[in-house]
């Protein structure tokens, strides 16, 4: 049998190093789906229950390997499908290529079915690449570039194929003519380091700096050793973007934890009284919990020099690979005898750790979300990979847990959204079998795409080395992070038709599917339904009844919330009397806990 365009495509990512990709078949790509058929033992294809999931899992992917995720769609509704997913890619830089079939040349232009402009779909989403495949000649290069780009720019980028293309004889090497593009797989390697007299300007800036701030952020994820002899040697301390949440252990006293609107008040403090400024891998967008402008001189490092300057008037932006650079940075840096500054900011954790774990006994109806993620903090195995969804859970995640060094952790960052969890923790059990994972979702997202991830959970699980995939799912009833928002931002009481949510018995769904599931809605059964799901020999659904009326709390709450808050409580709110109760409890341990 002669080799097709679709086995050329297929083989080329091969040789590009790509061993996992995540789709769903249709007609218009059934060229390809054949030819990983034919290469099924050197190609995992991992069926998806939607082309949104299978585009989630390909950027789980990336994030938990650092490889290029791959994703496949068919024509039409099946390449629509895969937008949301990948545009959680192209927002938090992760390297992805899709591949999406396209009807045959000849009807192009015919409205046909399923005919869709996809070089004009995906042009936003794949900016830096996307290609349509016209002869068999072009399939090489455009493969080689699609990889490439997806993993230079970090970026999303996509090719296209029309379903008779898929089926034309290979061109392996085009003809040495005019005319003709002669591609190759070599990696490109840069040297990640600006030259000695950037370092040094950076260095003069950090050295006079009393009062020294890092914030860090996904670039700087590989970068923790570094970061933490850095972190000494000036005697700073350390706030982390959402997505840099693993660049260092949470446990270490200078850390002050995540910044933001899901952030915490050392971070707030931190950023206030500083008066120097070193970003690190970050794009972190919020400028108000940045220091005012004109309070601190800063630095930035990103491998992207796009990115530099964009959130603050950084002074010196140093384009380099954030560990090479701070490698390279550390011996120009001068220890700081004044330590002032540090006990400062280890004293004020040191206090918001008091005022979290208070709020996480607070009485609650029947549970309180904070206790579950308190709880689950000592009992995470060593090599945890965590996947965080979008909602109320981020913001637990981002202030109770408490990641240590050696795990793994992410969630969607830039685009925010709902439904990222599941697919990202499959794709992180798929890469790493042998290490647990954990997946934390809301109800909204449970309902939303959760559901049907669990199916290919249920498929797939008994290939894994180590079993453990424990998903939390806290229902409230409730999709609570818009709730607090309409009452915070809009000054709205709660809206029942829009954010009540129908009751979903998940413990009993993950039985019927064979893994295992636990309800829970007692304070004590908490910690017990934690060591019994990481122990347990298969996945494991821990169905969460919580509070929809604990607040996800600002660090700071502005008069403007405070007068919205209010003014939603008063028109209406059907939980107003659980709310006010809840919200002061939450005020009360972080005002007694100040000096």
């Amino acid at each position: 049998m002669a080799k097709t365009v679709s086995d050329q495509v297929v083989e080329r990512l091969h040789a590009w190093g790509v061993r996992r990709v995540f789709g769903y078949p249709g007609d218009g790509i059934n060229g390809v789906m054949g030819a990983l058929n034919r290469m099924s033992e050197q190609m995992e294809f991992v069926q998806a229950r939607h082309e949104e999931l299978a585009a989630l899992m390909a950027v789980g992917h990336a994030k938990f390997t650092g490889e290029v995720g791959v994703c496949i769609a068919t024509s039409g509704p099946g390449a629509i499908h895969l937008l949301n997913g990948l545009y959680d890619a192209k927002a938090d830089h992760q390297p992805v290529v899709a591949i999406v079939g396209q009807q045959a040349r000849a009807a192009l232009g015919g409205e046909y079915q399923q005919e869709v402009d996809l070089a004009s779909l995906f042009k936003d989403v794949a900016a830096d690449y996307v290609q349509m495949a016209t002869v068999p000649g072009q399939v090489r290069h455009l493969v080689d570039r699609a990889v490439r780009i997806a993993l230079d720019r970090r970026s999303v980028t996509c090719i296209i194929l029309p379903s008779d293309l898929q089926r034309m004889d290979a061109v392996e090497a085009p003809p040495h003519e005019h005319g003709t593009v002669h591609s190759g797989i070599g990696r490109t390697f840069q040297s990640g380091v600006p030259d000695l007299d950037s370092l040094q300007a950076a260095a003069d800036v950090l050295n006079r700096g009393q009062r020294v701030a890092i914030l860090v952020g996904a670039g700087a994820l590989h970068a923790g050793d570094e970061l933490m002899a850095v972190a000494e040697r000036l005697g700073a301390g350390v706030a982390k973007a959402l997505l840099g949440k693993g660049a260092l252990p949470d446990d270490l006293p200078y850390v002050t934890g995540s910044i933001g609107l899901l952030g915490t008040e050392p971070s707030v403090a931190l950023m206030e009284g500083c008066d120097t400024l070193l970003m690190v891998g970050t794009s972190f967008p919020y400028s108000e919990f940045l220091p005012r402008e004109g309070q601190a001189r800063a630095v930035q490092i990103d491998v992207d020099g796009r990115r530099l300057g964009l959130r603050y008037p950084t002074e010196i932006n140093l384009v380099g690979d954030s560990r090479l650079t701070l490698q390279a940075l550390l011996p120009l840096l001068q220890g700081k005898q004044d330590r002032a500054w540090r006990r400062e900011i280890e004293a004020q954790v040191a206090r918001w750790w008091q005022v979290v774990e208070q709020r996480e006994r607070n009485q609650a109806a029947p549970l309180n979300p904070q206790l579950v993620f308190g709880e689950l903090s000592p009992r995470l195995p060593e090599d945890t990979i965590i996947a965080c969804d979008s909602g109320t859970c981020a913001a637990w995640y981002a202030r109770n847990l408490k990641m240590r060094r050696g795990m793994m952790g992410s969630l969607s960052g830039g685009l925010a959204t709902m439904g990222c969890a599941m697919p990202y923790a499959i794709a992180a059990k798929l890469a790493h079998p042998q290490r647990p994972v954990i997946a934390l979702v809301g109800d909204g997202a449970w309902q939303m795409n959760g559901i049907n991830a669990l199916v290919t959970v249920a498929h797939l699980w008994k290939r894994w080395s180590d079993p453990r995939l424990v998903i939390l799912v806290l229902d409230n009833g409730d999709l609570n992070m818009v709730t607090w928002e309409q009452r915070g931002t809009e000054g709205d009481p709660k809206f029942e038709g829009s954010q009540s949510l129908p009751a979903f018995p998940a413990a009993e769904y993950a039985r019927l599917l064979g893994l295992r599931g636990v309800r829970v809605d007692r304070p004590q059964s908490v910690a017990l339904a934690w060591e019994e799901a990481l122990a347990s020999d298969r996945p494991t659904v821990l169905h969460m009844i919580t509070d929809p009326n604990v607040p996800p709390m600002p660090p700071r709450v502005t008069r403007e919330q405070v007068k919205h808050y209010a003014k939603a409580l008063l028109h209406g709110d059907p939980q107003a009397v659980e709310v006010v109760k809840a919200t002061a409890r939450e005020w009360w341990d972080g005002f007694r806990n100040r000096k």
